[in-house]
């Protein structure tokens, strides 16, 4: 008998933002209702969390590839919030370098607040320069902005009515924010796969959210950033998440690509703890459905029949 293996896993709220790499034709006249019965299934499928994306403006040169819906991150998940109880709420990613930590740490704190402590703040550093330079914001030394945010945002959204922060960037002091967020700690989680990223995640974050890793190339990343915790003394939890292949519980009945996983639960299943082998503790699934209610389908499918197998 195999032992227990425990996976969890959290989807990317489809519709929400509609990037040719991974949008689906039906998203393109879906809305807000359509999100709430994506939302309220995966709440009670079992799913960890469910997740959305953020960008403020894309450029036209940017438009044909990543189009131009992107709904925003806080209002988003707010909207899920409300008719979700236990699902967890997870920014994949934040770009909080395009905006004063203290508009960050109002915006999510509020949201931890009126979802009852439901929270998982994923930052990252940002890849449109017309984003940053509409904005104000600077693009070049976005990374090391991004240093200093998360070490802004750790006051911000700490248990101090009266956070302080004394950096390069940002300088506050002697400013209270109420509602506080619910939670003692809110986890941060860092995004990204280049050098850069995966060490902010190791020395800054409280889990990494990998950006486009196939399979073979997580271990070697994993293994870095466990030595980089090793050898800066890190402590305390740390969460490391998966982006899977596309899949599809059972046999589709129209062509799903080559790169979709299908077949029986207990094959994904097998297929899907290849990644917890590997050190992996979160993966985010993606599906390939035709429609929202076959998508609705599979994930109630894939709570029942493969999570439990997880």
């Amino acid at each position: 008998m195999e032992p227990p293996v425990s996976l969890a896993y959290g989807i990317q709220l489809p519709v929400q933002s509609q990037s040719t790499i991974y949008a689906e034709p039906w998203e393109a006249d879906a809305g807000p209702a359509d999100l709430v019965e994506i939302a309220r299934a995966a709440d009670r499928a079992g799913f960890a969390y469910m997740a959305a994306c953020d960008h403020v403006a894309i450029p036209r040169r940017l438009a044909d590839a990543m189009s131009t819906v992107w709904y925003d991150p806080v209002a988003t998940l707010a909207h899920v919030a409300a008719v979700t109880t236990r699902v967890r709420l997870l920014s994949h990613v934040a770009v909080v370098g395009l905006r004063h930590p203290l508009v960050t740490a109002k915006q999510y704190a509020t949201l931890d607040h009126l979802s009852g402590g439901r929270l998982v703040l994923g930052v990252g550093a940002g890849h449109v320069r017309e984003e940053f330079e509409a904005l104000g914001a600077d693009f070049e030394r976005r990374g090391a902005v991004l240093d200093e945010t998360i070490d802004a945002l750790r006051a911000a959204l700490g248990p101090q009515e009266f956070p302080s922060h004394h950096g390069k960037a940002y300088d506050f002091e002697g400013l209270g924010q109420r509602p506080r967020p619910a939670q003692a700690r809110v986890p941060l989680w860092v995004g990204g796969s280049s050098p850069a990223a995966v060490r902010r995640a190791a020395l800054r974050g409280d889990g990494w959210l990998p950006q486009g890793d196939p399979r073979d190339r997580l271990p070697a990343q994993i293994e870095r950033i466990r030595r980089l915790r090793a050898e800066a003394g890190a402590e305390g939890p740390f969460t490391v998440g998966a982006i899977t292949e596309p899949l599809y519980v059972g046999t589709p009945g129209w062509d799903v690509g080559r790169r979709t996983l299908t077949g029986s639960p207990q094959a994904l299943a097998a297929s899907l703890r290849a990644y917890r082998e590997m050190g992996v503790d979160q993966i985010q699934v993606r599906f390939r459905c035709r429609t929202r209610t076959e998508l609705v389908d599979q994930i109630v499918e894939f709570g029942a029949e493969v999570g439990p197998l997880l």
